[in-house]
């Protein structure tokens, strides 16, 4: 009776086991299969896992939370902690937790609820899975799929760029993507009220319910003063640019701008009333309010030919040498960036101080000078040169993408 009993129960165990090895198996058919998907089954999968029995619990790291306390609450006891953060910390170290993002443990439906997987987003997209179904940890990185939607708007500023574009329902992202395009162009400090976009534009979503991010803006057409700019998306020498409907690059060799949306509080002048002197006296510069901290970008590439502290004026300043013919200074800066010193290279849009107020200044501020064969010049005024144009052999490729896409954009604006 007591051998029957054994063999029983042994058979029972395998029984057990084979079940165990058999719903991991099943779990694992979509990571090892490259034609099943679940498109193509009625099964339900998360994190790439086919879920179908199992339960899936989504917790948001709260204050305080961390790796180990968050294992000890789901019910680790210290060497399994260990074990589970020996291995994942190189995909997924700790000190990377942040706060509202999101963990899961996907577990066997019973009493027991074992859990089978844990699983960690470190992004919207991105997350790693820790497999639990074998003594040996599997930890690998995957990311869900993203899907692009075509999306439409039009309007025109009343007040700012940033509230024309929020008042369409749109990402006010798409705000930054416009003024890194047109930044050669236009002058966002200087918008008027009646300029106008158009904007053809692809977000990107996971399962159509959580946006991610711009994906790409396909196409714009953005009226500045009664003046029409357009940009078109073309790739040549595998870069993807935007160029004019002439094929001429809206990229320029200098930026319209040193820094990023802020207020310009004086203008380029022969005779300006200086706040501190009490004085009428030239000002060949732009000063752009902003705060103290605001990283300024150099407009092109270039040396660094002077750096230094002008107590009386200036204060911290840099001089960029671009080419033979242009050089620009920015002044008032509250330090630095790292690794900036005289004979450093800068490229285009590199961060080289943060606005500040020393010298003479009453408050925080960039003082910006442009000088054209060591003449000062208007730096709101001053056209750039181009940069490359579309080659001549992908001159008949470049007008086809642009008919079509000026087509689809009218087709759009009529629909609207």
């Amino acid at each position: 009776m007591f051998k029957r009993e054994k063999i029983f129960r042994s058979a029972w165990s395998l029984l057990i086991v084979i079940h165990i090895a058999s719903s991991c198996a099943l779990q694992h058919e979509k990571q090892n299969t490259d034609t099943a998907s679940p498109e193509a089954t009625d099964r339900s999968y998360a994190y790439g896992i086919c879920v179908d029995s199992l339960n899936v619990q989504r917790y948001a790291i709260q204050k305080n939370d961390n790796l180990a306390s968050i294992l000890s609450d789901l019910g680790f006891n210290g060497t399994d902690t260990e074990r589970i953060t020996t291995a994942l910390s190189p995909l997924y170290p700790p000190s990377k937790l942040q706060i509202g993002n999101v963990y899961a443990t996907i577990a066997t439906p019973d009493s027991t609820a074992e859990i089978r997987y844990l699983v960690f987003e470190s992004s919207k997209t991105d997350f790693v899975v820790v497999d639990l179904c074998s003594d040996t940890l599997k930890v690998y990185p995957d990311e869900k799929p993203v899907t692009l939607q075509r999306r439409y708007i039009e309007n025109t500023i009343t007040s700012s760029l940033w509230n024309a574009i929020i008042e369409e329902g749109a990402s006010p992202l798409l705000a930054m993507k416009l003024s890194e395009i047109y930044a050669w162009q236009i002058d966002f400090f200087d918008v008027k009220e009646g300029d106008s976009f158009r904007l053809m534009y692809d977000e990107a979503w996971v399962d159509d319910t959580t946006f991610v991010a711009i994906s790409s803006i396909e196409g714009a057409l953005f009226t500045h003063r009664g003046k029409e700019y357009r940009a078109i998306p073309f790739e040549q020498d595998s870069v993807r640019e935007y160029f004019d409907e002439e094929g001429n690059s809206l990229r320029k060799a200098f930026l319209k701008a040193p820094l990023d949306f802020f207020r310009i509080s004086s203008r380029f002048s022969n005779a300006r009333f200086h706040p501190v002197l009490k004085r009428y006296r030239p000002h060949h510069g732009v000063d752009y309010a902003a705060p103290t901290g605001t990283p300024v970008k150099t407009i092109g590439d270039g040396v660094v030919i002077e750096k230094a502290y002008q107590r009386g004026g200036a204060g911290n300043y840099i001089k960029i040498r671009h080419n033979s013919t242009y050089a620009t200074t920015y002044m008032h800066l509250s330090r630095f960036a790292k690794g900036i010193q005289k004979g450093s290279s800068v490229k285009q849009g590199e961060v080289i101080g943060y606005v500040g107020a020393t010298g003479l200044a009453t408050g925080p501020h960039l003082d910006y000078r442009v000088y054209q064969n060591n003449r000062p010049v208007n730096p709101l005024t001053m056209e750039a040169p181009p940069s490359h144009p579309v080659k001549p052999e992908l001159r008949d490729s470049f007008m086809v993408v642009r008919d079509n896409l000026l087509l689809q954009m009218d087709s759009l604006q009529q629909k609207g």
